[in-house]
């Protein structure tokens, strides 16, 4: 099958959640794109120093301030990443995901429908598919999220269903597998508080921001007996974005895809490539298994290649570990 080409894309583009991990990546992909965008994010997780275009600070729950952008800016399109994104957490507060995940994206969808704006790619996630009932896991898995967090994203996603059915949107809901890496000069990169993710907390301890890396679990039904997942550059993550708005400025009016490279490494392999890197012993310390940690979460399908024309452009996990090492470098000396 010959894949699509990559359709020009017409602005303005208003990128919500745009000073976050994944969303400043898919800024500077735009912009150098030189596709007419601006950002909203509130900054309650975000950077503004990771944001180099045209900003505003509001709320998505702030309805009023919201119809104010859409009334002076007038977006052609948004790309949505702004969310709440800790599992654990959610399990323990999830009225702030409902709040801030689905109510905060209702607000988006009603300003978007009184302005007729009428496109929209959202960060979606495999956390919708719940515990996998096979591997690989393919856009027709099931779909049984075991955290409000998943729930609340497979929430958005039936939104996004029922809005294009009635109302004629056009969206693209997009699920990630493990996000990793970092823009290739250092200069962005991941920056959570709490950490949570392996790679920038095998990272710290390389860097002598923590003693040890905790890893949860050895006696899995996998080669090495860790866990196993899909890790995707974040740049590559950020150039599908752009594959899938212009799939939708091109008239396409609803798509569902997997994000992930179609590779698994485990958590040994991760340390291991971030020792060969780093030249650091990465001490660890084995504790017991988490509660919900599957064994293997790999991508499967072809759907993004098929239909976006996607192809990740750095799948290996040393360039992955050698980019986030990067930016890790270029934090601690300025």
């Amino acid at each position: 099958m010959t894949s699509p080409k990559e359709h020009p894309l017409a602005g303005p583009v208003m990128i919500a959640g745009g000073a976050g991990y994944i969303g400043s990546h898919t800024v500077r992909h735009f912009a150098t794109r030189g596709v007419p965008l601006f950002v909203v994010d509130d900054l309650s997780t975000g950077h503004r120093d990771s944001v180099a275009v045209d900003f505003e600070r509001v709320d998505l729950l702030d309805r009023s301030a919201l119809e104010r952008v859409f009334r002076e800016r007038r977006p052609r399109a948004v790309i949505h990443f702004a969310a709440k994104a800790y599992v654990g957490e959610s399990v323990t507060d999830p009225a702030k995901y409902y709040r801030e995940n689905v109510v905060a994206t209702f607000t988006l969808l009603e300003v978007m429908r009184a302005a007729q704006c009428r496109e929209i790619v959202f960060s979606s996630t495999c956390a919708t598919y719940g515990n996998p009932v096979r591997i690989p896991i393919d856009e027709s898995h099931p779909q049984q999220p075991i955290s409000p967090y998943g729930r609340t994203k497979l929430h958005i996603e039936h939104m996004l269903e029922d809005y294009s059915r009635a109302y004629g949107l056009r969206f693209a809901a997009l699920r990630y597998f493990n996000a990793a890496g970092a823009a290739r000069d250092g200069s962005i990169g991941e920056r959570h508080d709490p950490e949570t993710h392996l790679i920038p907390l095998v990272l710290q301890v390389a860097s002598g921001a923590r003693a040890e890396i905790a890893v949860f679990g050895d006696d899995y039904d996998t080669p090495d007996g860790t866990c196993i997942r899909d890790y995707i550059h974040v740049e590559d993550l950020a150039a599908a974005h752009a594959l899938a708005l212009g799939r939708l400025q091109a008239g396409e009016s609803k798509l569902f895809v997997n994000l992930g490279t179609g590779s698994g490494y485990s958590v040994r392999q991760v340390i291991e490539t971030a020792r060969a890197i780093t030249g650091h012993p990465i001490p660890v310390r084995m504790t017991a298994r988490r509660e919900g940690d599957p064994p293997r979460l790999i991508a499967g399908g072809t759907r993004a290649r098929d239909v976006l024309g996607w192809v990740p452009q750095r799948p290996a996990l040393s360039d992955i570990v050698a980019d986030a090492w990067r930016f890790v470098q270029r934090q601690r000396t300025s």
